[in-house]
């Protein structure tokens, strides 16, 4: 790929859905980008019912960096893969259309690959806009952290209102899952994608210089279903990389590493509900013969689940119960 290729250095993707109200806010901070590099901004409708498309196409009229893109079909990992591929940047980066750009923010997302050409992804710093919505959907992060290559990445490692991929990158690994992503049953495309990239021998890094300001507008009593949605996120997202044999291992091990402390009732019920969406996911996506084996075990393991978070409970209970 050469700069003659592609001649813009940043496209920046916003993909939404039936959010003209809250989407105006976003497209005034790119208004307000300052940057010496040659960038862009494609905003893909994802088939919304309101007013979206005249909001997008009355600010492409303004602002000459911008573009309407639309794709039909429902979810953000499809709406991530069509917009993508409407791009001319060498770098893409993807943030939410509740998210605030700084004028700063191509500068620095372009900084991060110059100072190191083999860097293949990254994810920068997500600060909450308003101090009175949820602290949920945010990394405030303070330092660099490295991303090797062929190893397990963490859900949560990085995040999709604040992720950018080298082009090349994503044509190697074909862009996004289009069955996964907000607005479906597995809302994890983005760390799907960066596993992804991970996979495919690339190394990346969260890095907080980029920063971007989420006004989710959530409130406390939003916050157990969205950690409801993180737990079908992961889910889906492990069972795709336990299906792989190259990454089964690696997955096996960081799932149970990462799913918090066993003497916690909590700890188990969440395992549950992942294993709950992992079983989900493996009845949409796998053969007939993959579907018995990895089912019956997974049945097992949510049964188990379940039975370890009531007998931590009932555990904890009689300790606090004992004279």
């Amino acid at each position: 790929m050469s700069e003659a290729d592609y001649p813009i250095e940043v496209s920046v993707v916003i993909c939404t859905r039936n959010r003209h109200d809250q989407l105006e806010e976003t497209l005034d901070s790119l208004m307000k980008l300052r940057s010496s590099h040659q960038w862009e901004a494609v905003i893909l409708d994802n088939a919304s019912t309101d007013r979206t498309k005249d909001v997008i196409e009355a600010f492409a009229k303004v602002c000459p960096n911008a573009r309407y893109a639309y794709e039909a079909q429902r979810g953000l990992g499809a709406a991530r893969d069509t917009a993508w591929r409407s791009t001319r940047g060498r770098i893409v980066a993807f943030t939410d259309d509740d998210c605030i750009l700084p004028a700063d923010y191509i500068d620095r997302v372009a900084e991060v690959f110059r100072e190191d050409p083999a860097l293949g992804f990254m994810g920068g710093r997500i600060e909450l806009f308003d101090p009175d919505d949820a602290p949920v959907t945010i990394d405030l992060r303070d330092h660099r952290v490295e991303i090797p290559a062929k190893a397990y990445v963490s859900a949560g490692m990085l995040q999709g209102a604040n992720m950018a991929i080298r082009r090349d990158v994503l044509v190697e690994i074909g862009g996004f899952d289009r069955r996964l992503g907000a607005g479906t049953p597995f809302p994890c495309e983005d760390i799907d994608a960066v596993a992804a990239a991970v996979w495919a021998g690339y190394r990346g890094a969260y890095d907080p210089r980029p920063v971007i300001l989420h006004h989710h507008r959530r409130k406390a009593a939003d916050v157990p279903d969205i950690m409801l949605s993180y737990d079908r996120g992961r889910g889906a997202y492990y069972m795709k990389y336990l299906l792989k044999p190259e990454t089964r291992t690696a997955y096996i091990r960081g799932w149970w590493e990462t799913s918090g402390p066993a003497h916690r009732p909590i700890t188990w019920r969440r395992l549950g509900r992942e294993i709950a969406s992992a079983r989900a996911f493996l009845a949409q996506t796998t053969t007939h013969s993959e579907k018995r084996l990895w089912g019956g075990l997974l049945g097992l393991s949510e049964h188990f689940a379940k039975f370890a978070a009531e007998l931590v409970r009932i555990v904890r209970f009689q300790k606090r119960a004992l004279p």
